[in-house]
């Protein structure tokens, strides 16, 4: 019997009027975008927290910390391609990730394939391999209000 282990990820960034809004490497035209340390792509923040939790490597923050110069303004795909390399480093090979999005706007489902393929060259997995779905808050709470947007995400790894 192969090892296999599950792992969840959760990220959360602030909205602000007129920063790019970069969501699973794919820059979003919207009115404002998710602001952090690095291009605050929680997709893809979350997803590399499911990673490193399911291999037990700790999370996104100790590897890749928001006070660290190094990580200022860098594309999240570079933290998942490293993710990955621990990863491998460690034996472990990515089975599926299926990922959720909450916010009210823009619109994501146009932007699923781009995701999906962007997030599986930087994985080095299949596309069929990758689920991402999206929802809204209904108008509640901060991600009701357009303040932020969240994500989610659970992946299984295996013993190479």
């Amino acid at each position: 019997m192969s090892k296999i282990r599950v792992g969840f990820g959760f990220d959360v960034h602030q909205l602000k009027a007129g920063h790019p809004f970069v969501l699973g490497g794919v820059t979003l035209e919207h009115r404002s975008g998710a602001f952090g340390h690095s291009d605050a792509d929680v997709l893809l923040h979350a997803i590399c927290d499911a990673l490193l939790g399911a291999a037990n490597l700790r999370d996104i923050g100790f590897h890749f910390s928001n006070k660290d110069e190094r990580w200022k303004g860098v594309s999240s795909q570079l933290f998942l391609q490293e993710v990955v390399r621990m990863l491998d480093e460690k034996g472990w090979g990515i089975g599926n990730i299926d990922a959720m999005i909450t916010l009210e706007e823009p619109k994501i489902n146009p932007h699923i394939p781009e995701m999906k393929q962007k997030i599986a060259a930087a994985a080095g997995i299949g596309e069929e391999d990758i689920s991402i779905k999206a929802t809204t808050n209904e108008k509640l709470g901060f991600i009701g209000r357009q303040e932020g947007v969240v994500a989610y995400a659970v992946c299984l790894i295996e013993k190479k």
